[in-house]
C-alpha cells in the first residue's frame, strides 16, 4: 500500500490542526482505507493506533465534546502530584527547616533554589524538574522574595544546624502525639481611636475618622497580645495582657493555653514542646522565663521542653505565620479603641487555610524589672541538650 499520499496531506495540515482535529483527519484516513487503515496511516503519520481508534470513535458519536474543546473532561496527561503523591510531602519536608518570611504576610519562602530541590527530590527518586518545583512551592503558598528581606541581624555559625536539631525535635514530639507550641510576643498595640494600616469595605466617600497623631491615652494605655500556636491542631491562644510583657506574663498565657485548650486534646501528654525565639520575654538568657516554667512543669507535672530559634530569626517562628498574619489582615483598617475590640479581633479570625483562634483579655499586674536570685536559679531542674543546651533544654516537674 502507497503511504505517500497520506503522509503528504497529513504534512501539509499538521501545522494547523490541534490535536483533537488531527486524530480525527487520521480517523478519516483509516475509515476511507477500511480493513488495515489503523495500521497504515500510524505508519504514515508517526501517530499511535490508539489515538486514531479514539478519532474513529469520536466520529461515530456526536456531542462528545462541547464546541472549542480538545480534550474530554478529565482527559490529558495526570499532573505529576497526582501519579507521585508524596511529591509534595517530600518537599514541603525539604523546605519546612529553611522556611522563612514577613510575619505580616501568609506567605513563606525558602532559601534553598529550584533547582537544588529539584536534585534533592531527583535524588529521592522523584522525576521533577525547577520550574516543576516552583509551580508546587507556589501552590503551597511560597513566593520569590528580594535578597534584602533575607538579612535579619546576626548570622549565627549554628543557625543552620539548629533549625535542623529543632525541625528534628518537632517531628519526633509530634510523631508520639505530644503537644508542640509556638509561642511568641505580637506587636505591641496602642488602644484608642488610632489609624491601623490596611483598608476596609465604608461607604463611599466616609472613611473611619481617627486621631493625627499616635499619642498614647493614659487611661487605655497599650496592649500585648501574648500568641500560642498549636502546630498539631492548627489552632491558637492570645492573652491580651494590658501591664508588662514579661516572661511572667508568658508564662502565664501558656498555664491558661494549657488549662483552657492544651489539657483537654491532650489527655495523655507527658510532655510539652515549646519553640520560641531567643530574645523578649520568652529569651534563652531570661532567668524568670525559666524560673516560671519550672513553676508550670510543678503544677502539670510534665516535662516542658525548650528550643529556641537561633539569635536574628524571629521572622522565622511558625506562629508569625500561622497565627499572626491572618490576625494582621482581619483587623487591617479597623481602629483598636479598646481592649475588648481587641479581643473580639483577634478571636474572630478565621479563614479556610488559618487556624481557629481563641483569645482572652488578661488584667493581671507583671511588674518588670523583677530580679531572680542565684538560688532559685540553683533550685530548678533544668537538663540541657548536648547540641546547645543554652538553646535546647527541659525543665522537669519537681517532686514534693
Amino acid at each position: 500500500m502507497d503511504l505517500t499520499g497520506i503522509t503528504r496531506r497529513f504534512t501539509a495540515v499538521r501545522g494547523i490542526l490541534d490535536e483533537r482535529s488531527r486524530r480525527l483527519v487520521a480517523a478519516a484516513e483509516s475509515a476511507a482505507i477500511g480493513r488495515g487503515g489503523v495500521s497504515a496511516v500510524a505508519r504514515a503519520t508517526g501517530m499511535s493506533r490508539q489515538v486514531i481508534r479514539q478519532g474513529m470513535s469520536e466520529l461515530s458519536e456526536t456531542g462528545v465534546h462541547p464546541p472549542g474543546r480538545v480534550r474530554r473532561p478529565g482527559g490529558g496527561r495526570k499532573k505529576c502530584v497526582a501519579q507521585d503523591p508524596s511529591l509534595l510531602r517530600d518537599l514541603e519536608r525539604l523546605v519546612e527547616p529553611v522556611t522563612r518570611g514577613d510575619p505580616e504576610s501568609p506567605l513563606r519562602w525558602t532559601c534553598k533554589s529550584l533547582r537544588k530541590l529539584a536534585e534533592e527530590l531527583r535524588q529521592m527518586g522523584h522525576p521533577t524538574s525547577h520550574p516543576m518545583v516552583g509551580r508546587m512551592l507556589h501552590d503551597l503558598g511560597y513566593s520569590l522574595q528580594a535578597n534584602s528581606k533575607t538579612l535579619e541581624g546576626t548570622n549565627h555559625p549554628d543557625r543552620n544546624a539548629q533549625f535542623e536539631y529543632l525541625n528534628g525535635k518537632v517531628k519526633r514530639q509530634l510523631q508520639r502525639h505530644e503537644p508542640v507550641i509556638s509561642v511568641d510576643t505580637k506587636k505591641q498595640e496602642l488602644v484608642g481611636d488610632f489609624k491601623n494600616n490596611g483598608r476596609e469595605l465604608r461607604p463611599r466617600g466616609d472613611p473611619e475618622k481617627v486621631r493625627v497623631h499616635d499619642f498614647i491615652i493614659p487611661e487605655l494605655e497599650r496592649a500585648n497580645p501574648y500568641g500560642i500556636y498549636d502546630l498539631a491542631h492548627n489552632t491558637g491562644w492570645v492573652s491580651v495582657g494590658v501591664d508588662h510583657d514579661t516572661a511572667a506574663f508568658a508564662v502565664e498565657s501558656i498555664r491558661r493555653w494549657w488549662n483552657s485548650m492544651g489539657q483537654a486534646v491532650y489527655p495523655r501528654a507527658t510532655r510539652l514542646l515549646i519553640t520560641a525565639d531567643s530574645g523578649g520575654s520568652n529569651g534563652a538568657r531570661v532567668r524568670l522565663w525559666k524560673v516560671e516554667l519550672q513553676k508550670l512543669a510543678d503544677e502539670t507535672g510534665l516535662r516542658i521542653a525548650v528550643s529556641h530559634l537561633p539569635p536574628g530569626t524571629s521572622k522565622w517562628n511558625q506562629i508569625e505565620h500561622r497565627l499572626f498574619s491572618f490576625i494582621s489582615q482581619n483587623w487591617r483598617g479597623k481602629p483598636l479603641v479598646s481592649h475588648e475590640v481587641i479581643v473580639n479581633l483577634i478571636a474572630g479570625t478565621t479563614t479556610a487555610t488559618g487556624p481557629t483562634v481563641h483569645s482572652e483579655l488578661d488584667t493581671g499586674t507583671y511588674p518588670s524589672g523583677v530580679k531572680v536570685s542565684e538560688r532559685e536559679v540553683a533550685e530548678i531542674d533544668l537538663r540541657r541538650d548536648k547540641f546547645h543546651g543554652d538553646w535546647n533544654y527541659t525543665l522537669h516537674p519537681r517532686l514534693h
